[in-house]
């Protein structure tokens, strides 16, 4: 299965340039905020597949604006293909907007999910906005990851973490993956291209 996961950046080459062929065959993307809503349900539009999406600390027009064709999977989990995904949204609390949560409020949120993922037996794949604390994360208030994901990776093992709030530079495509307990956390910022096996 191939998985387009995007966040924080309209991307050139996925929006007004988009070229399916150099995309391939995409059977999934995942949105991992701060990105319009237009362009969101273009990404539906245009590949054809499931979007799912969590909203990111500067996704104020998607509180009235839903983006057609995409799910918001915060909080929940969805099943595509046999693999179960679980969304968290925003980042730290930092100035009182909205989707931002102190340490606190995630790890209850946090928590609050435990019977649906024993439900789902586990999750294969967590998308949020914010990374983990001390994995890719930043030591001002905005950027800091939270605890509560370290927790949840480690109590559950999912095979990917995917996230987005820390914009980067990847040089080369291998630098915005960490391997931690087993799992593999990616920042997404921009797009990423995941493919996964049986």
């Amino acid at each position: 299965m191939r998985i387009l996961s995007v966040s924080d950046k309209v991307v050139a080459e996925l929006d007004s340039n988009l070229d399916r062929q150099r995309f391939g065959r995409i059977d999934l993307v995942l949105a991992c905020g701060d990105l319009p809503p237009e362009y969101l349900a273009s990404l539906a539009n245009a590949f054809s597949v499931p979007l799912y999406y969590v909203c990111g600390n500067h996704d104020i027009r998607l509180v009235d604006r839903r983006p057609a064709g995409c799910i918001n999977l915060n909080g929940k989990i969805a099943s595509h293909r046999g693999l179960k995904i679980l969304g968290l949204e925003g980042s730290r609390w930092y100035n009182g907007g909205l989707f931002q949560y102190t340490e606190s409020e995630m790890r209850w949120r946090v928590i609050a999910l435990t019977p649906r993922i024993w439900r789902h037996r586990g999750v294969d794949i967590v998308i949020t906005h914010a990374p983990p604390r001390h994995i890719h994360d930043a030591e001002d208030r905005c950027h800091r990851g939270f605890k509560s994901f370290r927790r949840l990776i480690k109590r559950y093992a999912p095979r990917y973490f995917i996230h987005g709030h820390m914009h980067a530079d990847f040089a080369d495509p291998s630098d915005r993956i960490t391997e931690w307990q087993g799992t593999q956390i990616i920042n997404t910022y921009g797009y990423h291209v995941l493919e996964i096996g049986p």
